[in-house]
């Protein structure tokens, strides 16, 4: 018994040596990562604790007061809201560096991962690509205002691009319309650019902002209608959807709009809805005055509206056209969003 006792504990003994030290092992590892993740985490804090970290913090709200005291500028309809909304429309979800802890204004989430004994520090960064402001400006036509929806740089290559390959504006013809009964209606110059054109990926960014604002997939949109405006030129009030009685059948169906605004212009050259509420529609209007809800281009700025009503229905009151500049010039990128594929 002795024997089987000595020959047991002669032969636990360095069993559970090695036992002690498994248990042993897993503690102390999870402490390790634990500190990992504490001295990553509090160091990561201390070097980013500088003024440009702090100015970035307080970004979303020194924009917004900054905005807020721009909207007394800002026209909107008597259908449309006086104040602006914050709504989050745009998320990515982003891998950060192994055994490197990047804190953000935004945040992140991080999980402790053991392989082979091995503790790494992986980290999976919510990033929330921004907040933005969006005004109502009506609500017949529904249509909305996104200010600073796209970069100075961004809209400066889309004109760097597209000056190269301008041409004069043409129409989309009704039924027994010519070139020539139109001539004056669309005196601009523009071109087609689809995303695939653009080596610097400046559309494809602007594009993909556009499918998180408007919640439509990229490939429901027409190449972008990248169109400049000089003193005098302007769009005749319009309908941007196809009614087939005079175009025709339709394979698909433009449901509304969305412009993006490249420059600044000095005087004239707003976007106007002149039946915006329901107005002037029992008038006689006349499709050259520049009347009704007037929307001023400011570089950077996007303008949503849509053409169909709920039902499908083309929207009456979106017609819309582009009132003559008087001074300076107006750059303005167009995506037309269909109901189908393109």
């Amino acid at each position: 018994m002795k024997g089987a006792r000595g020959g047991v504990i002669g032969v636990s003994g360095p069993a559970g040596g090695g036992l002690m030290r498994t248990r042993l092992r897993l503690p102390v590892v999870l402490l390790s990562c634990s500190l990992f993740f504490l001295a990553g985490f509090f160091g990561s804090l201390l070097f980013t604790q500088d003024p440009q970290v702090e100015e970035e913090v307080d970004l979303p709200a020194r924009r917004e007061r900054l905005l807020e005291a721009a909207w007394p500028e800002m026209a909107y309809g008597e259908s449309g809201e006086t104040a602006p909304s914050l709504i989050p429309y745009q998320w990515a979800l982003v891998p950060a560096r192994v055994f490197f802890v990047n804190v953000t204004p935004e945040g992140g989430l991080c999980w402790v991962v053991m392989s082979s004994l091995v503790a790494y520090l992986v980290c999976w960064w919510f990033v929330v690509m921004g907040r933005t402001l969006v005004k109502i400006l009506s609500w017949q036509p529904r249509a909305l205002y996104f200010p600073q929806f796209a970069t100075s740089e961004q809209c400066d290559n889309i004109v760097r691009i597209a000056k190269a390959r301008l041409a004069p504006s043409t129409l989309a013809l009704r039924k027994g319309e010519t070139t020539e009964s139109t001539k004056g209606i669309r005196t601009s110059s523009g071109t087609f650019l689809s995303a695939r054109e653009d080596p610097s990926g400046t559309l494809a960014e602007v594009e993909n902002k556009i499918a998180r604002a408007t919640m439509v997939p990229r490939s429901h949109g027409e190449p972008f209608n990248i169109l400049r405006y000089e003193i005098g030129q302007r769009y005749a009030s319009h309908y941007d959807a196809f009614d087939p009685a005079q175009y025709g059948p339709q394979k698909s169906q433009r449901v509304a709009s969305f412009l993006l605004y490249l420059t600044d212009v000095e005087e004239g050259g707003e976007t106007m809805f002149p039946y915006e509420n329901g107005e002037n529609m029992d008038i006689g209007y006349d499709y050259e005055k520049c009347i009704g809800l007037k929307v001023k281009p400011r570089k950077g700025d996007g303008l949503l509206f849509y053409s169909l009503m709920i039902n499908g229905t083309i929207d009456p009151t979106s017609l819309h056209g582009s009132c003559p500049v008087i001074k300076g010039e107006k750059w303005v990128a167009t995506k037309w969003i269909r109901d189908n594929t393109i």
